[in-house]
């Protein structure tokens, strides 16, 4: 059931548009002039912590607010340089080392060391912290032992700072990707001078982030977090870049649903929403197609099954589910936004990559194999129900599905809509049975992709553990030929589409409304933008 308080900016918005024939300035108007942008998230974060984001909405924020030694750049989805200047790799692969910038400075004027990123990755890294991506610096030296408790000594991470501008990363393993593991926000520095003020720094309960305002280290720091409200920034004039920032400021709007948002859109209180209802699609690419957005999106949509519970503990019940649906019936009927139906994890040619096992539709061998578990036509299948965030075009995929399974298996399985945040905690507790998820890529590398079913991974979310995969997967990302190393994650993946601990729905893409005004916003495969490139240009307005 949607949150009551997702009716909230809809009426609000209403409000504003019959007042506006009284010549108040809407919101949008009102930015323009102010250079102060209005965005919708999807959600209301759960934290702003760069160390404990997870979900997509979350660090839409957090990357307005801090900033760590590498960015990515939004046109070739390749890391560049930021809180580092440069950096260099020693011929072994073993260590990288980082030129710290010498203006960096937190908002409330205090300088950023090398020492200071030092002691966040080992902030990141404690168990005590217990971060779902503490697991993607575990090319680390030292950094797996660390964060599972075997080691408690924080030197032992393989990060050094030998003078306040150099950082040293050592690793486990030469690892190719490390630039753009780095561009993760778990990877960032965190004001620990604050965390400490408040509480424990380490305290997952430490409600640093919940003050009247936070020190922050990017382009934006903020003034205001109203809860189901708004995210109020405005320009971080000790950023190191302060005076290319285009912007004054940005207010981040949580919206659990995709008509409010656009009901907002249209009556100038939005800039630019963060998707659109699926009916309205087709009118904007008629009717208005300079303000709406599909862009390509490395991103795929799935079903988690939690293995821990029977009879998903079967790996036949488990292929069966995922083969039963038709995926390009969901693409093609259901969805609208050019998405492509997927039989595997990782998106095709992904930095050039693509599987060679699938997990087809096949719903004749899903029968086969739904008998051979014990449950012929469904027979004394038990109740099971399968939960998903609240959203419109979720709330068709299950429909859908749900018929599919219903006429191709003979089984009947509920659906539970939830707000974001207890869909998130149900899914780190393993308290669902089947739930329909998305990955968004952290990098345009398919490893990003795998990374998420190791056993160890924070984001694994479905009990499903092999160790044949961990080490296959390990072995890859040590690979600096890009041709044997993507071969070694092919065995991979075919090892988990054999488990299916997941079921591959769909590719998808990204689409949202955006007004001409706004500027530096341009396609980003990975949806995030660099804030302090972004603008407005109120003659483009219509």
């Amino acid at each position: 059931m949607p949150s009551r308080f997702a009716l909230l900016p809809l009426l609000f918005a209403t409000f504003l548009t019959l007042t506006g024939c009284g010549g108040r300035q809407s919101r949008v108007e009102q930015g323009n002039a102010d250079g102060v942008l209005h965005m919708a998230i999807g959600a209301e974060p759960r934290d702003l912590d760069p160390h404990m984001v997870s979900a997509y909405t979350d660090m839409q924020v957090v990357l307005a607010l801090f900033e760590g030694l590498v960015a990515v750049d939004e046109a070739t989805s390749r890391p560049v340089a930021a809180g580092a200047e440069s950096w260099t790799i020693a011929p072994d692969g073993m260590s990288w080392t980082f030129q710290i910038r010498s203006d960096l400075r937190w908002s409330d004027g205090i300088p950023l060391t090398a020492e200071t990123f030092r002691d966040s990755f080992r902030r990141a890294l404690a168990p005590a912290l217990a971060s779902e991506y503490a697991y993607v610096l575990y090319a680390i030296r030292g950094a797996a032992d660390f964060n599972s408790g075997k080691s408690s000594d924080p030197e032992s991470i393989g990060v050094r700072a030998p003078d306040s501008q150099t950082l040293i990363i050592e690793l486990e393993q030469p690892t190719p990707m490390l630039a753009s593991i780095l561009t993760l926000p778990v990877a960032f520095p965190a004001p620990l001078h604050m965390i400490e003020s408040v509480g424990g720094l380490t305290d997952r309960a430490n409600p640093w982030t919940r003050q009247d305002q936070i020190i922050s280290n990017g382009p934006f720091r903020l003034t205001d977090w109203s809860s189901q409200s708004h995210i109020r920034t405005e320009r971080n004039p000790e950023f190191r870049d302060a005076t290319h920032v285009g912007l004054n400021g940005i207010v981040f709007y949580p919206y659990e649903n995709a008509v409010s948002q656009e009901a907002a859109f249209r009556a100038g209180q939005l800039h630019l929403t963060s998707e659109v209802p699926l009916t309205k699609v087709s009118s904007y690419r008629k009717d208005s197609p300079e303000v709406l957005r599909v862009d390509p999106f490395v991103l795929t949509g799935f079903m988690r099954f939690n293995v821990t519970r029977p009879p998903l503990d079967d790996i036949r019940v488990r292929r069966a589910l995922a083969m039963a649906i038709d995926r390009e019936a969901l693409t093609g009927k259901v969805m609208v936004g050019g998405e492509q139906p997927a039989e595997r994890l990782t998106p095709p040619n992904t930095g050039g990559y693509t599987a060679a096992a699938t997990l087809p539709h096949n719903p004749a061998q899903a029968r086969v194999l739904l008998a051979e578990a014990g449950y012929p036509g469904g027979e004394g299948f038990p109740k099971m129900e399968v939960m998903s965030r609240a959203r419109e075009i979720n709330q068709s995929i299950l429909e859908a599905v749900q018929q599919m399974w219903r006429s191709e298996l003979g089984i009947n399985v509920g659906i539970a809509m939830k707000e974001q945040r207890v869909w998130l905690n149900d899914e780190t507790q393993l308290a669902y049975d089947i739930s329909n998820a998305r990955w968004i890529g952290d990098y345009v590398e398919p490893y990003t992709f795998l990374e998420l079913f190791y056993s160890f991974s924070g984001n694994n979310n479905t009990g499903w553990a092999n160790s044949r995969y961990d080490e296959v997967l390990k072995q890859a990302a040590a690979i600096s030929d890009e041709t044997t190393r993507y071969a070694a994650y092919q065995e991979a993946e075919r090892i988990l589409l054999e488990d299916a601990p997941i079921a591959p729905i769909y590719h998808g893409t990204q689409a949202y409304l955006i007004r001409p005004e706004v500027k530096g916003w341009p396609p980003a495969l990975l949806g995030f933008h660099r804030y302090q490139f972004v603008r407005l240009s109120p003659s483009d307005s219509p």
